[in-house]
């Protein structure tokens, strides 16, 4: 389960609020084309995305087994997390309208901080689509939700994810335990960034 970050922000209940508003309000079409809030109609297109090992496996939230059962639950999940202004959980459709990915994003309203999860098909990894839409969800996580952190895990062996995260600008924190859905861990490598730090970066 997600955990949130090693640093502590305490936002004021102003800014917590609006946190909480623009988790609720967002329009995901705002992240880019094919985005859309999960919903059940695309329970299907989840679980063909995640039933494969090379996207679910490096993934430690996921629920398991990978089956229509679980994947509706957390769906709902994502939803009931939208309505508390804590979470969202989106998918992106391709242009035959399958499910060709997600984005996972956790909010903790009350420490102005999210942290992202998500993965693409296989056959759009390791041609840059998936580094080009984690840099687009982190400034549109920052910009339109307002937080001001965002904490980041992988897999020890996990170095694709790893490289990616480095190149976004993520500063090494260590590592941390990651709570599974199962109750067990997974070791993983821990990065955090400021909202400063991304602008200063992309000169926002």
């Amino acid at each position: 389960m997600s955990a949130p970050p090693k640093t502590v922000i305490h936002a004021s209940d102003e800014e917590a609020d609006a946190i909480r508003d623009a988790v609720r309000n967002c329009d995901p079409k705002s992240l880019g084309m094919g985005r859309a809030h999960a919903e059940m109609k695309h329970v299907p297109g989840l679980v063909e995305l995640l039933a494969d090992p090379a996207v679910s496996d490096p993934i430690y939230d996921l629920p398991r087994p990978i089956n229509a059962d679980s994947i509706t639950r957390w769906v709902a999940e994502g939803q009931a997390q939208r309505l508390a202004g804590e979470g969202l959980l989106l998918v992106t459709l391709d242009d035959h309208g399958k499910v060709s990915g997600y984005s996972h994003i956790h909010v903790w309203p009350e420490r102005a901080s999210a942290e992202l999860a998500g993965a693409i098909r296989a056959d759009l990894q390791n041609k840059g689509q998936g580094s080009t839409g984690m840099a687009r969800t982190f400034g549109w996580i920052f910009e339109t939700l307002g937080v001001q952190l965002m904490c980041l895990t992988a897999a020890l062996d996990n170095v694709r994810s790893q490289k990616g995260i480095d190149n976004a600008g993520f500063v090494r924190m260590g590592e941390r335990e990651a709570l599974r859905p199962d109750g067990t861990t997974r070791r993983s490598v821990y990065w955090e960034l400021t909202r400063d730090q991304w602008r200063q970066r992309h000169r926002l």
